[in-house]
């Protein structure tokens, strides 16, 4: 017996009424297509950014491969970076982890920052850019526009997305029932309509987990606006202050830098479980320097921050996710969001669900437009920009990929030329055409990467994960040909069948 029934054989559930049902469903309909194109974007740039470790050791080789620092190496790097940058007013040293075994030291002078990879010891060696990693992760942040709006405009696509999956459950009433149920070999709009809500159901707490974080993370400066208006009459330093370790008073007279194996000898003692990410020093030449180290214990999702004065005192005295539930459901949302957590495992598994949001947000647009093709009002213009829309996305990163290894040009102008290049196709070319052409594109783009990348590379001496990303890569590329493949051995299969047979003689 179905579990939406009781034994009277009536439904546990009352009867959706079909006037709500077309209500909810329009409002759906209206909602992505009015976000189409950012859900996608977002999504697509989501999905590669789960993967923003690997890029920067494929992209980054050469850079030394580094386990685990002691606590006398991490003061040799803030000693390193207090030389490179004397007038530095905040040095931020990133360790290395599982998932990217880099010791990282940056220096800030105003807004101006430089960056240097550093060995097993913490000396500094070659400047570090990463142009390719940082365009991945700025691309799903703020989609490069001005930062502040930015942020602000992937948290709104957050919040639409959001509702989107709220409203498209409530338009399909069923869409639990009928969970693994598939129409196939009918039409093929109804083959699409089932795959779309049957990714879309399968995957339900991913969706809504990443859409939920999504939001939360790009409208904080709104949600802290809003209580700082409530609580603190406008102050925003009061309301963020919230969320912080405390401060030490305000003093700009000079002091000599402060001791960082001291104070990690004491993070040991009150925290023997975590395992330091990075450490920030504030103002290290001033009375009122100001460390803070990040810490990740194992088994917990949120993060802690432990603070220091430049005595050694622990401000605050506990750790950033521990002093209640609030903060640590706001310490865990980044690690939520980006599958910061669990190693590989986790990672595949984002990548996978990552690839199949973005295809159920790409298969709701050409549903629409199948749907109203249907009852005779068909739109071939957007029809033919929305195929562009979505392949445009693998052609323009494998474009900018080879632009950066082959060419050292800078990725967000090859990006966005290569998407406005895709688009301009659709002005001109055959649905057939543009998704063709731009998966061969796509195809032709990433294959030349791998490549390029292993020429550049081989016979040294490099991360080897570097290689794998080449592998990948290669795979991808071969994955975008498969349908033209396909294609092309269904098409010659009958040519071959009606073909006379040679006989032997």
């Amino acid at each position: 017996m179905s579990r939406t029934a009781t034994r009277s054989g009536r439904p546990i559930w009352p009867k959706v009424p079909a006037s709500f049902v077309r209500a909810v469903l329009a409002g759906h309909s209206a909602l992505g297509l009015a976000f189409a194109a950012l859900i996608f974007l977002v999504c697509f740039s989501g999905t590669a950014a789960v993967f923003i470790q690997e890029f920067q050791r494929w992209e980054r080789p050469q850079d030394p491969v580094v386990v685990a620092p002691t606590a006398s190496v991490l003061q040799t790097a803030f000693e390193t970076g207090l030389r490179l940058t004397p007038d530095t007013n905040r040095v931020v040293i990133n360790l290395p982890g599982e998932g990217l075994p880099r010791f990282v030291l940056t220096t800030w002078t105003g807004e101006d920052y430089k960056m240097w990879a550093l060995d097993a010891q913490g000396r500094a060696g070659e400047r570090l850019d990463k142009p390719w990693t940082d365009f991945v992760q700025d691309l799903h942040i703020y989609l490069h526009l001005p930062r502040s709006w930015g942020i602000f405009v992937v948290g709104l696509t957050g919040v639409a997305l959001l509702s989107s999956l709220v409203s498209g459950i409530l338009a399909h009433p069923r869409v639990f029932r009928d969970a693994f149920h598939l129409r196939w070999g009918g039409s093929k709009r109804l083959q699409e309509a089932d795959l779309h809500n049957r990714i879309g159901i399968w995957a339900l707490p991913f969706h809504v987990t990443l859409s939920l974080t999504g939001a939360l993370l790009g409208l904080s400066t709104v949600i802290v606006g809003v209580l700082a208006m409530v609580v603190f009459k406008g102050d925003t330093e009061k309301a963020y202050a919230l969320f912080a370790t405390p401060e030490p008073a305000h003093d700009q007279r000079a002091a000599p830098p402060p001791d960082l194996t001291a104070m990690l000898a004491t993070l040991k003692r009150i925290a023997p479980d975590a395992a330091v990410t990075y450490a920030v020093v504030e103002d290290p030449r001033q009375a009122q320097q100001h460390i803070s180290f990040g810490t990740r214990t194992p088994g917990r999702l949120a993060r802690e921050i432990y603070s220091f004065d430049r005595t050694g005192a622990l401000l605050g005295g506990s750790g950033y996710g521990a002093r209640n539930v609030g903060e640590s459901l706001y310490s865990a949302i980044g690690p939520a969001h980006f599958g910061w957590f669990g190693g590989w495992p986790t990672k595949i598994a984002y990548g996978l669900l990552g690839i199949g949001l973005t295809a159920v947000t790409s298969s709701g647009v050409a549903i629409w437009l199948a749907r109203r093709r249907a009852k005779g009002r068909p739109a071939p213009r957007w029809e033919r920009v929305w195929i562009a829309t979505v392949w445009s996305q693998p052609f323009a990163y494998g474009a900018a990929m080879l632009g950066v290894v082959a060419a050292g040009l800078p990725p967000v102008a090859v990006w966005g030329g290569a998407t406005l290049a895709a688009l301009g196709a659709a002005a001109v070319l055959a649905p057939v055409r543009i998704s063709r052409g731009l998966r061969s594109a796509g195809a032709a783009a990433l294959a030349a990467t791998a490549g390029a990348h292993v020429v550049a590379w081989s016979g040294r001496d490099i991360d080897p994960a570097a290689w794998g990303v080449d592998v990948a890569l290669a795979a991808l590329a071969l994955t975008l040909m498969a349908p033209e493949a396909t294609g092309m051995l269904r098409r010659r299969a009958p040519a071959d069948a009606e073909r006379p047979a040679i006989a032997a003689e």
